[in-house]
């Protein structure tokens, strides 16, 4: 797992804004508890979640999260988010 944490990390660091870093790894919003977080696949299930490092996070006129606006994040940790 330490290879594609590697990666996804390197894909973050290099992406100008998170719309860049949508087409890797699966990235998604999460739902529920977990919502304003993002989701990027590891080894399975394993997910590298982080939310916007903006605060407020920017948002689009119809409330979702504006991803081309976000330019960096705050990693929160490792999790498996199908428990």
């Amino acid at each position: 797992m330490a290879k594609v944490l590697g990666r996804r990390l390197d894909e973050i660091r290099a992406a100008k804004n998170l719309e860049v870093v949508r087409a890797f790894g699966r990235c998604h919003e999460l739902h529920g508890d977990r919502k304003g977080q993002f989701s990027m696949d590891l080894v399975h299930p394993q997910r590298l979640i982080f939310t916007a490092a903006e605060d407020p996070p920017p948002r689009k006129t119809d409330g979702g999260l504006n991803w081309s606006l976000i330019t960096s994040v705050v990693i929160l940790g490792i999790h498996d988010t199908h428990e």
